[in-house]
């Protein structure tokens, strides 16, 4: 499970459908020992991009607390999250940099949790360092979804891929996520904005185990869409 917040308030904690840019990093920093007031200014110049290997489903908690000194009872919250969603995340930066985290990600500091600290990671992080771009990289990079999923796909498919939109300057950015972090510092947190792509066809992957599609029968959907 994994929840990757970009605009929370209060008592509604949501979702986005895909990890944040603030929440890598924040999992990065975790990862070198950095606390929540310590600088992060070296991370934000990363460049970022996610590509969806497996569509997770939504779900739902509602959720409570007590202050265990005063026994006072907190609002109820709803808590939305995501279940069984594979992601492939790539971070571009100056090459000692990329190595610096990728060693962190291999002996964190810190445990490492996927949004939530309920949510630990089930696998490893670390995918590997490469010697290309960020968007090359998620191009290339196998497909990491699992094999009871790739059996409910169809045998030809399409992965998105979203990054940052000056990665992909010939692109109408199509979102504005305020998710790039200033500080993580609970006494005065901070966030700004960043533009973002997805990039048109995604990446085409080839599903050998996947189902067929039956050509015979009409495309319902795709009718209405046209």
């Amino acid at each position: 499970m994994q929840a990757w917040g970009a605009s929370s308030r209060f008592t509604r904690r949501e979702t986005r459908s895909e990890p944040t840019k603030s929440g890598v990093i924040g999992l990065l920093a975790a990862a070198q020992g950095r606390r929540r007031s310590d600088p992060i200014e070296d991370l934000l110049d990363l460049r970022f991009g996610v590509r969806v290997d497996q569509v997770g489903q939504l779900g739902r908690d509602f959720q409570t607390a007590q202050n265990w000194v005063t026994g006072r009872r907190m609002p109820l919250s709803s808590r939305y999250f995501l279940s069984d969603a594979v992601f492939v995340v790539g971070v571009e930066g100056r090459t000692d940099r990329v190595d610096t985290l990728a060693s962190a990600l291999k002996a964190p500091a810190f445990p490492m949790f996927l949004g939530r600290r309920s949510f630990p990671p089930s696998r490893d992080i670390l995918c590997g360092v490469v010697a290309t771009d960020v968007v090359t990289a998620l191009r290339s990079h196998e497909w990491e979804a699992a094999d009871w999923y790739r059996r409910k796909q169809p045998r030809e498919l399409s992965l998105r891929l979203v990054v940052d939109a000056d990665l992909l300057p010939d692109i109408e950015p199509h979102e504005t996520v305020r998710d790039v972090p200033r500080s993580y510092d609970p006494v005065r947190r901070e966030y700004v904005w960043r533009d973002v792509v997805e990039v048109p066809g995604g990446v085409a992957v080839v599903n050998p185990v996947g189902r067929a599609v039956d050509s015979s029968r009409p495309d319902y959907f795709n009718e209405v869409a046209g």
